[in-house]
């Protein structure tokens, strides 16, 4: 996702009920760096190893579901009910950045769509590396295998998009409504950025206090806000990426309100920008399936400790 004009808020965090994940942020950098264990990958396997499709993923798509004649996605992505872990009967929606059909539907995904506090475009393309490996198909590799490593915790597992379903999109409203409509405990949509080559690192957006049209993000700030910073505790520590350069102050939390994902969700959720695709170092992490491994390990901790303790 590119930041190429965006409006954002610097970040305030408030102290989580878990004081030590703030300070882990920034306590946590160097450490992290010094001390980043190599684990053994799942998936693809191999320290160098570069999966260039979602088709590397363990987990096959849901049935299709076919976007509407207005842009509106008529069907998702079923829910996969988790196993008998801890977190037995806890909902979380994955929504996996973009879309590879994008690019070919460029008519539809351009149509605006009502965020609450303006109106914005349904989708976009997203960024992707030099080499051209694409955002649209890290962010489904990684949503599956965190997918599957929340469904080891018993957790019920919701993609906003999943393989060919759909051909587009959806629009950012929508994506916010399948979250909605899944009554979850915690959402999270997966991104990387296409910012400037030596910017890196990783930030996760929050939402921003919202209460125009169909947005009220109100009740959602404060738990999205925990989930956020147990979120990028858990990445920082399990992958090594440095929180972002260029943007959030060096805490890895960013606070916005134009993102219609954040301002139409009752439930609470946050963005994660894993790195920038525009940078070389950035990007030879992020095409590594050993290393997307890691991020969704993070990823899953961070989501695992919010439900544990909401």
């Amino acid at each position: 996702m590119s930041y190429t004009g965006p409006e954002f808020d610097a970040s305030t965090p408030r102290r989580p009920r878990r004081g030590p994940l703030t300070v882990a942020l920034a306590a946590l950098v160097p450490g992290a760096l010094l001390g980043w264990v190599v684990y053994e990958a799942l998936g693809d396997g191999g320290s160098g190893g570069e999966v260039r499709t979602a088709s590397s993923a363990s987990s096959a798509p849901a049935p299709a579901a076919s976007p509407g004649g207005d842009g509106k996605v008529s069907g998702s992505t079923a829910a996969r009910p988790g196993g008998s872990g801890a977190l037995r009967g806890k909902i979380v929606v994955i929504d996996p950045g973009h879309n590879p059909g994008n690019f070919r539907h460029t008519a539809e995904i351009n149509r605006q769509v009502d965020i609450g506090t303006n109106s914005k475009e349904c989708d976009t393309t997203g960024t992707s590396t030099n080499d051209g490996y694409t955002e649209a198909r890290f962010t489904e590799d990684l949503a599956h295998r965190l997918r599957t490593l929340l469904e080891r915790q018993g957790v019920t597992v919701k993609l906003t998009r999943d393989g060919d379903s759909p051909a587009w999109g959806p629009c950012v409203d929508e994506r916010a409504r399948i979250g909605n409509a899944a009554h979850a405990d915690a959402a999270i949509s997966l991104h990387a950025d296409g910012s400037e080559p030596g910017n890196r690192g990783f930030h996760v957006i929050l939402p921003g206090s919202v209460h125009a049209g169909a947005a009220d993000t109100r009740p959602i700030v404060g738990p999205s806000h925990e989930l956020g910073v147990r979120v990028a505790g858990d990445y920082l520590r399990e992958t090594g990426e440095p929180p972002a350069n260029y943007i959030g102050g060096g805490t890895g939390l960013v606070t916005r309100t134009d993102l219609g994902g954040l301002n139409l969700s009752t439930v609470p959720k946050v963005f994660i920008e894993c790195g920038n695709m525009r940078d070389d170092t950035d990007a030879s992490l992020l095409t590594s399936g050993t290393w997307r491994q890691r991020a969704a390990r993070g990823i899953s901790e961070g989501i695992v400790s919010f439900l544990r303790d909401s």
